[in-house]
């Protein structure tokens, strides 16, 4: 998979790992912590992952696989149709 599609799956691996709702932080935290070798070996992307990370999300809302950020408590990413 690509880093961007790579992206996109850990952060949805991450909200699924903490219940379907979870804090910016939680999901960066699961990420490094589960994938840091995968983010080294991408090279300068290394550099802007955390920033990659909140354009996945971005894209994961607007496909309508993640609540809109309108819809859920400030800084929490959330499946949609999870409680």
């Amino acid at each position: 998979m690509s880093y961007r599609e790579n992206l996109k799956q850990w952060v949805l691996d991450a909200i699924d790992a903490h219940g379907g709702a979870t804090s910016l932080m939680t999901i960066a935290k699961h990420i490094w912590d589960n994938h840091e070798k995968d983010l080294r070996s991408y090279g300068e992307r290394f550099y802007t992952w955390q920033y990659d990370m909140r354009w996945a999300a971005q894209y994961l809302r607007n496909n309508g696989i993640l609540e809109s950020a309108d819809k859920v408590s400030r800084g929490i990413w959330q499946r949609r149709g999870a409680s």
